[in-house]
């Protein structure tokens, strides 16, 4: 079954806030979803099917659902980390394609930087072999980056150009943490966090969050929004399988990607704006290889040319500054990637960045650990 035009993105919110001390995690998945419903003209009692991650706090969505006062005939909680939302908008067509539910819902929210971020629980069947090695998030990207460089010839200037689009788009967004424009230079001189990766290199860490709204087809056309239709899909997991393959320099992307872009009936070649995950600039560097934008081993020429700058590049990426300027809400950053994709199919993205005749998007997120065990979700969106 394809979900091509079976569903549609109305609703769109991104929490304002970056630093929320005054504000609980379920105010603010609350307030998103106020703010999405708003945004489609939709309200409470219409929400028929609801979608969170593992952030949603106490029982997930049991809890979230009881607590917004939602009478849902469907939910889900899949958690593949900071691609869960991206791959949820996938699961809610689905959902609606099969009649189980016609407006979805689909929130995320955190406060990382107001209380203690939560470790995970112990027990996971990788622990005994790679807990002793110590690996982090950053040490797991910073391998990759390393790998890339040794096997393809990538340098860090290369990365940095990722950062400088970033900043570029971002000096326009009132709400982004870091609106001040940097340059290669700016982001070589930055403290090494871990080699070859410098503190501009990777993203921000924000409260906050993000809503959703995926309705049926019918729903949509009677609403007075844009019309964004979900035209195609794929999503995977990938691990180091215990060595076996191992593969640093590819991401679970390459089998997302094409899945989505075949499901859409259209190439890499036909997309007019790209909303990237970018936990790191080497996440944005593999992807971008991995959905077909260009060759392995060309990325870093790719993004070194400016082709990520709205107005000059070939492919405008994250308008909005995306997760290394702007917004990373408690860590996860895919439901962000969701809404600028579709600000700039709606033209509603800041004048300085909208993309001219923006018809087609693709959203792409990576979630866990790049170096190791992730999952990828990547969504082709449509103007209609």
């Amino acid at each position: 079954m394809t979900i091509r035009n079976k569903a549609y993105i109305a609703g769109a919110f991104e929490h304002p806030t970056r630093l929320a001390p005054d504000k609980s995690t379920p105010q603010l998945h609350a307030e998103c979803a106020a703010g999405a419903l708003a945004d489609a003209g939709l309200s409470l009692k219409d929400v028929d099917g609801y979608f969170c991650a593992g952030d949603a706090p106490g029982f997930g969505g049991m809890s979230m659902i009881d607590y917004m006062g939602l009478k849902v005939r469907h939910t889900d909680s899949t958690e593949t980390g900071g691609s869960s939302y991206i791959l949820h908008v996938s699961h809610a067509a689905q959902a609606i394609a099969a009649g189980h539910c016609s407006v979805a819902l689909i929130t995320l929210a955190g406060r990382p930087r107001s209380e203690p971020f939560g470790r995970f629980p112990g027990g996971a069947p990788e622990a005994p072999f790679e807990g002793w090695v110590g690996s982090t998030t950053h040490n797991s990207y910073g391998m990759c980056a390393a790998r890339h460089m040794h096997e393809y010839g990538t340098t860090s200037e290369q990365l940095a150009w990722i950062k400088v689009a970033a900043s570029t788009h971002a000096q326009y967004n009132e709400h982004a943490m870091l609106r001040d424009v940097v340059t290669v230079d700016d982001v070589l001189n930055s403290p090494m966090i871990s080699d070859p990766l410098h503190r501009l290199d990777c993203c921000v860490v924000s409260d906050g969050g993000g809503a959703l709204l995926v309705v049926a087809p019918e729903v949509a056309k009677s609403l007075k929004r844009p019309l964004v239709a979900v035209r195609g899909a794929g999503e995977a997991v990938k691990g180091p399988r215990g060595g076996m393959n191992l593969d640093l320099t590819t991401s679970a992307a390459a089998v997302s990607g094409p899945a989505a872009f075949a499901e859409a009936g259209c190439t890499p070649a036909d997309m007019k704006y790209a909303s990237i995950y970018d936990s790191f600039t080497i996440t944005v560097l593999i992807q971008l290889e991995d959905l077909g934008f260009c060759k392995k081993g060309e990325g870093g020429r790719f993004v070194a040319e400016g082709n990520l700058i709205s107005g000059t590049g070939k492919l405008p990426f994250n308008t909005d500054g995306g997760g290394l300027c702007n917004n990373h809400p408690t860590n996860r950053g895919g439901i962000t990637k969701v809404i600028e994709a579709v600000r700039q199919l709606r033209g509603e993205a800041h004048p300085a960045v909208q993309v001219p005749n923006c018809d087609l998007a693709v959203a792409t997120g990576i979630g866990g650990s790049l170096g190791v065990r992730h999952g990828a979700a990547t969504l082709v969106l449509e103007r209609q």
